[in-house]
């Protein structure tokens, strides 16, 4: 199949579809993905985070767009990418220090090693698109064929077996577990159990805005959590200890999930946002305050980001803060 989608299906493709599963099901998948969640964070590795870098995830959100593939395979390709470059760092200061031990020459391997990472960078990130779109099931996937003509526009010089080399690499560091759930599938579910719940938002337009927060989120990750920590502590010069013990809180897929969906209701329609809040914290068991906290973080990050002309939520944000305030 080809990778290029028709205009139009694109157009006409409905989306996800509210309403349609039983509440069992619901259940069984908010407790798996919230144990998920936990036994995640529980294995955090010391580097999480570090390459979810803006120009890394805006590669791989523009190369997405551009391979019409769907927003679940834009996430997934960004964590795959960033659990895939972790383990092989990993991996590579791992045989780096046993040289070290035996005497060899460290350093002109180190600098070899340096250099074949530098040169296989791009050419993971595409590998890391092209298996979050054999993921998806909306959208066609993309083959040898477009992901090798990119990289020569890019002027890399690779070939089609260089390239399937590239996937099995990545698929043999991840030891083949790439299924992995991303913080869309925490919106999307926390959204169906709100309707099962008697929560009657706009279940399209919501998850539009969610989708579109969600983006900016990933693009602006740093300074929203960077914002988000300073609140926590209520100090704006957090120490090394402060901002380690925080790494749980900024990969926290279901407490961005809560807040995502928060931020898009406040933003959309303020009038069910309180209820909506208490409905998420009985849910997920995340505090309110830590709900309104981080839409806090998100919306300030996205009225600074805003033109003039776009400051109209500022009043919005400002009574968000309020509200925030009269909690602690």
């Amino acid at each position: 199949m080809g990778s290029r989608a028709p205009a139009a299906s694109r157009r006409h493709d409905p989306g996800p579809s509210f309403g349609q599963v039983a509440p069992e099901v619901i259940e069984d998948t908010l407790i798996h993905l919230a144990t998920e969640n936990e036994q995640r964070l529980s294995e955090l590795p010391g580097q999480a985070g570090r390459f979810k870098e803006r120009q890394i995830v805006e590669f791989i959100f523009l190369l997405s767009e551009k391979w019409h593939l769907d927003p679940s395979a834009r996430y997934r390709a960004v964590e795959l990418f960033e659990r895939f470059m972790i383990k092989q760092a990993d991996q590579i200061c791992k045989a780096f220090r046993e040289k070290v031990k035996s005497c060899e020459q460290g350093e002109s391997s180190w600098s070899s090693w340096k250099d074949q990472m530098y040169k296989a960078f791009v050419l993971r990130l595409v590998s890391c698109v092209q298996l979050a779109s054999k993921l998806s099931l909306h959208y066609n996937i993309v083959n040898s064929d477009t992901a090798l003509k990119f990289l020569q526009s890019l002027k890399y010089s690779c070939t089609k077996q260089e390239l399937l080399e590239s996937e099995l690499a990545v698929l043999k560091t991840l030891h083949f577990q790439i299924n992995l759930s991303t913080p869309l599938a925490y919106v999307e579910l926390l959204l169906e159990v709100l309707g099962h719940n008697g929560c009657l938002l706009p279940a399209r337009p919501l998850h539009q805005m969610c989708v579109q927060i969600l983006d900016f989120s990933y693009l602006t990750r740093d300074s929203i959590y960077d914002t988000l920590l300073k609140i926590a502590i209520e100090n704006s010069t957090p120490n090394k200890l402060q901002v380690a013990k925080f790494l749980s809180v900024k990969e926290d897929s279901m407490l961005l999930a809560v807040g995502i969906i928060s931020t898009s209701v406040f933003t959309l329609d303020p009038r069910h946002w309180r209820q909506v809040v208490e409905h998420l914290t009985c849910i997920t068991g995340i505090t309110s305050q830590s709900i309104l906290e981080l839409s806090y973080a998100v919306l300030e990050e996205v009225v600074g980001s805003a033109t003039p002309k776009q400051h109209h939520g500022n009043g919005g944000t400002q009574a968000l803060k309020n509200t925030i305030m009269t909690l602690k």
